[in-house]
């Protein structure tokens, strides 16, 4: 198993994003959303829409992805995290298995700066994220429209 990185510098195909879009909203249980965010969020991070850019980092075996992140660069720090951690998956049969771990280790790894990550506290992966360092701090509140 390895894992890619993906940047503004080694660049994402479109059939990747599409195909990375659609392993995370299959894989993402009740918590998923839209396949158009996920793949804003994968453009984002590709430089394929205007910002500064992040990461999607893949784990494959066999051409078969088996889970992944996306990260997004916020340009902020002191007051925001510099980065943030907008999704990462695990293919079901592969799940229990380290690679949730793995990734979020290869995310702290290579990313600079804070990361924060916004996640559901019904959402079991949080004992991962514990697990790796993260800790609760705020509490968003949105006002959607």
């Amino acid at each position: 198993m390895t894992i890619k990185t993906f940047d503004a510098f080694s660049r994402l195909s479109m059939i990747d994003i599409n195909r990375i879009t659609n392993f995370l909203h299959e894989h993402s249980g009740v918590f998923k959303d839209t396949k158009s965010a996920i793949r804003k969020s994968i453009m984002y991070a590709a430089k394929e829409l205007p910002g500064l850019g992040g990461y999607v980092f893949v784990m494959e075996h066999k051409n078969e992805i088996l889970g992944a992140v996306v990260v997004n660069r916020t340009g902020m720090n002191e007051y925001l995290s510099e980065n943030i951690l907008v999704y990462v998956a695990v293919k079901k049969s592969f799940r229990r298995k380290g690679i949730a771990k793995a990734l979020i280790k290869h995310t702290i790894k290579y990313c600079k700066g804070d990361i924060a990550v916004h996640i559901s506290k019904e959402n079991p992966v949080i004992k991962i994220f514990e697990k790796q360092g993260f800790k609760a701090r705020n509490i968003e509140m949105r006002l959607e429209r």
